[in-house]
């Protein structure tokens, strides 16, 4: 086998290493493929040069680049990926009935805050701005900070009187606008 050229000999195995490779992963990878295994033969190699021994050398190269090739899809997601045009999202700015919803809803909110005490309208407009309990309790000039625990309670529970439920009716509808909105 000396007179045949080891160019020659690695341009041969270029094309079975493709057709190898291209059955498995698709031409533009596979040609990547045998050229990768191509250098790793010229690099780590050289000594090899007789055909025989190049074909099982060069195929074993390529099913360990190509064990590499499927373990890094698998790591990266790919083989699990949904198409961006396979994916429904819903239009959200066209729901009417939720919109309606919300608006009667917070329609009879504000009414009911309305026929609320003054006090317990100040200590709801205060939570709306993001004050805490202690900071409400130094706005109504209380001593102790269970004193607002309890008028929160009384004022919130007066609240959902006021629009026709129950507290855990309140909280399911507190659960509920939550949920909406993340």
């Amino acid at each position: 086998m000396a007179g045949v050229d080891r160019g020659a000999l690695l341009s041969i195995l270029r094309e079975r290493i493709i057709g190898y490779a291209a059955s498995r992963i698709g031409r533009d990878s596979a040609e990547d493929l045998a050229q990768d295994v191509l250098i790793l033969l010229e690099e780590k190699y050289p000594q090899v040069d007789g055909i025989a021994d190049l074909v099982p050398l060069s195929l074993q190269i390529a099913r360990f680049k190509l064990a590499a090739i499927y373990r890094k899809s698998a790591r990266r997601g790919e083989g699990s990926q949904v198409s961006v045009d396979e994916i429904q999202i819903p239009d959200l700015s066209q729901d009417t009935a939720d919109e309606y919803e919300r608006r009667e809803m917070m329609g009879r909110l504000a009414g009911a805050i309305a026929q609320l005490p003054p006090r317990c309208r100040e200590m709801i407009r205060w939570k709306l701005q993001g004050h805490n309990f202690d900071e409400i309790r130094k706005l109504l000039k209380l001593e102790s900070i269970n004193t607002v625990y309890s008028q929160d309670f009384r004022c919130r529970k007066q609240l959902i009187d006021l629009m026709g439920g129950t507290l855990a009716a309140g909280l399911k509808e507190v659960k509920k606008t939550k949920e909406a909105k993340s």
